[in-house]
């Protein structure tokens, strides 16, 4: 087929490629800056991403911080309730006959009250004398010349109180003379 081309229809052809090459190059900068912006977008959203699991990380770290936290101040509190009921009991049981108990005097005056010597001696080592220190009866010295001394206690029945486990020695009226 052989076709005659007009110089005006190649005219228009000529301007028509030329109107397609001019949108061509401007769809092409509309996909370049739509792929930038996707791109920028892409980018953004990674980071928010990234920093949203470094956050969850750091949340998870302290969660499990919180929960070893819990769990140790549950155990103490388990521990605590378990004393306070054995306490309780104690209490409402009462003294019973021979029980001893421990006053700790400072300089002759009562400062605490101990179930055994033992944790007053301890309790004394707190207070600046010596762990080591040795004990020995205060005999017929006044309570006031001693600056810690322990006093045992045992209770009676009879009298519904605590009375001295150790009592000193009265002296005649003729030897104090």
């Amino acid at each position: 087929m052989i076709r005659i081309v007009t110089r005006a229809r190649l005219a228009r052809l000529q301007d028509a490629a030329r109107t397609a090459a001019e949108q061509a190059w401007r769809t092409g900068l509309a996909v370049n800056a739509a792929h930038g912006q996707h791109v920028r977008e892409l980018l953004a959203v990674t980071d928010r991403a990234e920093r949203a699991e470094a956050a969850a990380a750091e949340v998870g770290a302290l969660l499990s911080h919180a929960v070893e936290e819990l769990s140790g101040a549950q155990q103490e509190l388990l521990l605590k309730d378990i004393e306070i009921r054995r306490l309780r009991e104690e209490l409402s049981r009462g003294p019973r006959e021979g029980e001893k108990l421990t006053v700790l005097l400072h300089y002759g005056e009562p400062h605490t009250v101990y179930a055994s010597r033992e944790d007053a001696y301890a309790d004394t080592a707190t207070h600046g004398a010596p762990p080591d220190a040795v004990w020995v009866p205060s005999g017929e010295h006044p309570p006031s010349a001693f600056k810690w001394r322990c006093e045992a206690f045992i209770y009676n029945a009879a009298s519904n109180g605590f009375r001295r486990a150790y009592v000193p020695s009265v002296k005649s009226t003729e030897e104090a003379a």
